[in-house]
């Protein structure tokens, strides 16, 4: 493994002295690299997902960042199909292995094809609705709709696989993956679980009632939500967001389905480390 393209966070290396001394090191080594520098206040705009895949020659690709810059690499280069592997520049994270005391060993691991590959089941979202209809997005860590505008709660009508299980009565929620599960889910009081598993977990943010716990479904299921009314004037609006990042906007009526994802990510591991030996010390 010699040729890695690179991925970096402006935010955490504002000069980009950090990333070219990556990029140093590597043809030091007799390698290649190329680099992409993203925005995530305008990720939207500068999405990875316009990339072909000829425009990354890589074996490797190096997110410099924390945990949402890789996360949303990993979402839009899934379809490019090459590894990922995180070095954290900012505070401490669950899912990038490696820091900048770290990097350097690691590129000569990787250089000697000293690596695991590991992957993470995704999910994907399609919205439909009058004025809400688009193309699939896809997401690693969780797929969210919460509401929107003034403060209260929203009606969200679930059901899984074509069967009616619950309307809950909360400020959204969360529907995640195994990866994802040390997120915003956990956040929202879910459970952790192993990033190698493959189900799906549904997490209401803030419930009024019946639905106050997580519920863990197989990865095979279909989840659909339908935003309902509970005012007269139906205008309750709610956001859909993937991975953070802005999806579309539903009305009353509208519905999202949710499964998993065709692609998934492959993520890098240099570490022999067990997930709970690595949840104890995030968790320490």
């Amino acid at each position: 493994m010699k040729c890695f393209f690179i991925i970096t966070n402006e935010h955490r290396d504002r000069d980009l002295s950090f990333t070219h001394s990556v990029q140093d090191y590597i043809e030091a080594k007799g390698g290649k690299s190329s680099c992409y520098v993203s925005n995530k206040s305008e990720w939207g705009k500068r999405n990875l997902t316009h990339l072909r895949d000829r425009d990354v020659e890589a074996d490797c690709i190096l997110v410099l960042g924390g945990d949402g810059t890789l996360v949303r690499a990993a979402r839009d280069m899934a379809k490019i199909g090459i590894p990922l592997i995180g070095v954290n520049l900012g505070t401490l994270g669950y899912l990038c292995e490696l820091d900048m005391t770290t990097v350097f060993r690691a590129i000569d691991r990787l250089f000697e094809d000293q690596y695991e590959v590991e992957r993470r089941m995704m999910v994907e979202c399609v919205c439909s609705g009058e004025k809400t209809a688009g193309e699939p997005a896809v997401a690693l860590n969780d797929i969210v709709i919460h509401r929107e505008g003034s403060a209260q709660i929203i009606n969200l009508i679930l059901m899984v696989d074509g069967e009616y299980l619950t309307t809950c009565s909360a400020d959204g929620l969360i529907i995640s993956t195994p990866t994802g599960s040390t997120g915003y889910s956990m956040s929202a009081g879910g459970p952790i679980v192993d990033p190698r598993s493959e189900l799906l977990l549904i997490t209401p943010i803030n419930p009024q009632a019946f639905m106050s716990r997580s519920i863990v479904v197989g990865a095979d299921a279909e989840i659909e939500i339908i935003l309902s009314k509970r005012r007269l004037e139906e205008d309750e609006e709610a956001e859909v967001t993937f991975d953070g990042d802005h999806y579309v906007r539903l009305e009353v009526g509208d519905r999202i389905a949710v499964r998993k994802a065709d692609v998934s990510a492959q993520v890098m591991r240099l570490d022999q480390l067990s997930f709970l030996q690595i949840l104890r010390k995030k968790m320490s």
